[in-house]
């Protein structure tokens, strides 16, 4: 009977560590799938940042470009308003040219009628 009942007390043993083993490999194969799983979303997360300093890159170059059509037209700007005014100083200049000869011929009438 001793016998019979260390044989039953080995193979409660060995069912006993078969299914330690049993659960150690699932806990084994979870952490597996869980690691696995956020090196996946650690890999997404790098990619997603790779797309964002993508688009950074490219809203600076379109900002660099408004800058430069902003500064153009400012440019632009300034040389009409230069162009304007050298405009109303030529007409300024013609107008005081016109008055001055106006007064010049009607200082000659004055000195024409008295002579006369």
């Amino acid at each position: 009977m001793k016998k019979e009942t260390k044989s039953t007390f080995c193979d409660l043993d060995n069912v006993n560590q078969t299914q330690v083993m049993k659960r150690e490999r699932e806990d084994w194969m979870r952490l597996y799938h869980k690691t696995l799983k956020e090196l996946e979303t650690m890999i997404d997360i790098q990619r997603m940042v790779e797309d964002i300093k993508k688009m950074v890159k490219e809203a600076n170059t379109m900002i660099m470009k408004v800058e430069g059509s902003v500064l153009t037209a400012s440019i632009n700007n300034r040389m009409t308003n230069v162009i304007n005014i050298a405009q109303i100083s030529e007409d300024l200049r013609y107008l005081v040219q016109s008055n001055m000869n106006e007064q010049a011929f009607q200082v000659q009438r004055m000195l024409a009628d008295e002579l006369d």
